[in-house]
């Protein structure tokens, strides 16, 4: 079983480029200090590397 990894959105997606707009949306974010679990894999992890500026890791 794959182990799961905590994302918390802290700061705004407002006046951020498009791409990452679109990254924060497909994490599954729709507000502001939202947290989401995803599978800890590479994909999701370069994800957040993406809006690393923008979100929290909560191990």
């Amino acid at each position: 079983m794959e182990k799961e990894i905590q994302i918390k959105l802290v700061r705004s997606a407002i006046g951020r480029p498009k791409d990452q707009r679109l990254t924060l949306k497909a994490l599954g974010f729709s507000k502001l200090n939202q947290v989401v679990s995803k599978p800890d894999n590479p994909q999701v992890r370069g994800m957040i590397a993406k809006v690393a500026h923008l979100v929290q890791v909560i191990e």
